[in-house]
């Protein structure tokens, strides 16, 4: 009996996502410590864009954009740093989220993740804006001259793209701050 000659006190189970977690795999669910829903989420569609584009942005800027480094100046460093720390961290943090729902709890409701987003909105549409700035300036020239120089079209996708994850960062830092701010 329960206080006050009531019944049995029955205490249920955290209906989070974490109990649907793991991978299906036949009649039973596997590696139930993996926290998979988390990637169907708005907050982990938005962590799994920002870490893919950032890689993307990194490979271009290294495999096209390090041998005119010197041509495109300050905004290639500028841009290759904003693009290596963000990815970085954003792959740090998916990979926490992904393998511990309590991490994704405990960081996502933290200051860190709506600081490190605001920061990460701010460094890639500013790196972004320079970017495009130079490689107008520096490389278009040489490409009117030179079609086959192909160090132009790639760095103009990763202005393109820095500005385009500047905007899912800022994004992810509003819902991060309204989450922030329920206290959940």
């Amino acid at each position: 009996m329960g206080r006050n000659g009531t019944g049995p006190v029955i205490r249920m189970s955290s209906t989070g996502t974490h109990a649907a977690g793991g991978v299906e795999c036949c009649f039973c669910r596997c590696c139930t410590c993996i926290h998979v829903e988390f990637l169907k989420t708005l907050p982990g569609v938005l962590k799994l864009s920002e870490t893919i584009i950032s890689g993307l942005i990194q490979s271009l800027l290294i495999n096209y954009g390090l041998r005119y480094s010197t041509t495109i100046g300050s905004a290639f460093e500028g841009s290759l740093t904003t693009s290596s720390a963000c990815f970085l961290t954003s792959a740090v943090l998916l990979a926490c989220y992904i393998v511990s729902e309590k991490s994704y709890k405990l960081i996502r409701s933290s200051l860190f993740e709506m600081m490190f987003n605001a920061l990460a909105s701010f460094l890639y549409l500013s790196s972004a804006s320079y970017l495009a700035f130079s490689t107008k300036i520096f490389l278009l020239p040489q490409y009117y001259i030179s079609p086959g120089f192909d160090v132009y079209p790639a760095m103009t996708a990763s202005y393109i793209m820095s500005g385009f994850v500047g905007v899912l960062h800022g994004a992810d830092a509003y819902f991060s701050y309204k989450h922030y701010r329920s206290g959940r």
